[in-house]
């Protein structure tokens, strides 16, 4: 997967929104409302570096592998960030950001996803937290 299909996948998922913060940020920000789920850094020396949220489980696996790391001054709050997207496993990383996509509409207050989803909650998708990933 590179950066546009990336990019591409995060605006589709339900409600998702992207803007684009200028400097001193220099992010394309994806997020429910003012809750982040991803960002790309689109400035040197960082450019197209994607970030984002994880449990603390994945956080420990995916620091581990090669081309991750945590994100700058998120890293506390279990974001990582993907060195170059196109080398990590496409279908892994749908995964993940789904999961940050829900953990994001899940944060929001019960009226605003009410109001998102028309009264209706979403099903939830069965994805074990912890479970690992590409191996």
């Amino acid at each position: 997967m590179n950066v546009r299909e990336l990019q591409r996948f995060c605006r589709q998922l339900p409600w998702a929104s992207e803007r684009l913060l200028p400097d001193p940020y220099n992010i394309l920000v994806y997020s429910l409302d003012d809750t982040f789920f991803a960002y790309f850094k689109t400035s040197e020396p960082e450019k197209w570096r994607f970030s984002l949220k994880v449990t603390p489980e994945r956080f420990l696996e995916l620091t581990g592998m090669p081309g991750v790391k945590p994100a700058r001054y998120r890293g506390r709050y279990y974001w990582i960030t993907i060195v170059d997207v196109r080398r990590f496993p496409a279908a892994y990383l749908r995964e993940l950001v789904e999961w940050a996509h829900r953990h994001a509409f899940e944060r929001l207050r019960v009226s605003r996803r009410k109001a998102l989803t028309g009264g209706a909650a979403p099903a939830p998708r069965a994805q074990p937290e912890a479970e690992p990933g590409p191996r």
